[in-house]
């Protein structure tokens, strides 16, 4: 993870590692975050995780579609689960911040984490079906458009130090033609 919207990053950047992978059905994301200060104010699901502390993002969009998937995981394994229908949607609700049309109801992931706090990390695993973005089962032949973010919180500070996979000339993780390519061959 990086902020390559600045010269320099942040003094209070923490970097963070991200993999991926996928079997015929699933498609699996692996992060380490590294972190001096873990938590969360989030309670329930569906909640604003990245205004309430660290949050995880994931963005996912087929290369042969305008709607793309936004998912949020907290430390505390807490989800947010997001579908625009496209870029001018996306646009729209981040305006009004009205986000009830947009949110997936059902258990649209899945995910786990770990927080050890001892080495100043925390971990996220996520499973997502195949058939949730694919609308199929097989991702064989895939192409997506991906971008991992992050926001890092730490108590007593106004604002939480952000970064991402991509390399975003400024500080926007919606700016999809920024996103990196996956392949699944």
């Amino acid at each position: 993870m990086r902020q390559t919207w600045l010269r320099v990053p942040q003094e209070e950047f923490a970097p963070g590692l991200v993999f991926t992978g996928w079997r015929e059905t699933d498609f699996f994301v692996f992060a380490e975050l590294n972190d001096a200060d873990i938590f969360t104010f989030a309670k329930e699901h569906q909640q604003r995780l990245w205004m309430l502390g660290d949050t995880f993002e994931i963005f996912l969009r087929h290369l042969d579609q305008e709607a793309y998937f936004e998912f949020h995981i907290a430390p505390n394994n807490l989800r947010l689960k997001l579908r625009f229908h496209n870029a001018e949607t996306a646009a729209r609700i981040g305006r009004s911040r009205q986000f009830d049309e947009v949110i997936i109801e059902d258990d649209a992931f899945i995910s786990r984490t770990w927080v050890k706090p001892e080495i100043q990390r925390w971990f996220v695993l996520a499973r997502i079906p195949g058939r949730l973005l694919e609308q199929k089962d097989n991702l064989s032949g895939s192409q997506w458009s991906v971008s991992f973010c992050r926001y890092d919180y730490t108590r007593g500070q106004k604002a939480p130090v952000i970064s991402s996979t991509s390399p975003h000339a400024r500080p926007d993780f919606h700016r999809q033609h920024e996103w990196g390519i996956l392949q699944f061959e």
